[in-house]
């Protein structure tokens, strides 16, 4: 077994990493993030780990963080009312998660790059579920779940 920080060509040994730091930033424009940051080598804070941003319009993202973009399970909730909550890349909806729309329609299941993607589950504003697979906004073949 390796010593601690040693390692694989390329991964960054546990010393060199920069330590974790909690705090609250207003930004000019308004917004405001509480919570786990970094400072790079260059002296910028970076939004790394848990933490919630929050922008004078009502926007609101509380989650992971890493290299201070919206990475890993989280909840973005928006003025209008429509939630996201499920997991990001790079700020983007991508993998597994909830849509709930500002009607109160809900999509259970897979996101590519902010869009449905894949098999999932969309639950209509009369509470009729309807499920299949999903591309963008379109979805051939969706079948209806019958409750009886």
């Amino acid at each position: 077994m390796p010593a601690k920080g040693g390692g694989r060509k390329g991964e960054v040994k546990e010393e060199e990493k920069a330590p974790l730091l909690r705090g609250v930033f207003v930004f000019p424009n308004g917004d405001r993030y509480e919570g786990d940051y970094v400072k790079t080598d260059d002296g910028a804070i970076e939004r790394n780990g848990q933490g919630q941003h929050v922008t004078p319009e009502g926007l609101c993202y509380d989650g992971q963080w890493a290299g201070d973009k919206m990475n890993g399970p989280g909840k973005l909730t928006q003025p209008d009312g429509s939630v996201y909550e499920g997991e990001f890349v790079d700020n983007q909806f991508h993998g597994k998660g909830r849509y709930i729309f500002a009607n109160n329609a809900i999509f259970d299941g897979s996101f590519t790059e902010n869009k449905m993607e894949g098999d999932g589950q969309f639950t209509d504003t009369d509470k009729q579920i309807w499920f299949g697979a999903f591309h963008c906004k379109a979805a051939p073949g969706l079948k209806f779940k019958l409750s009886m």
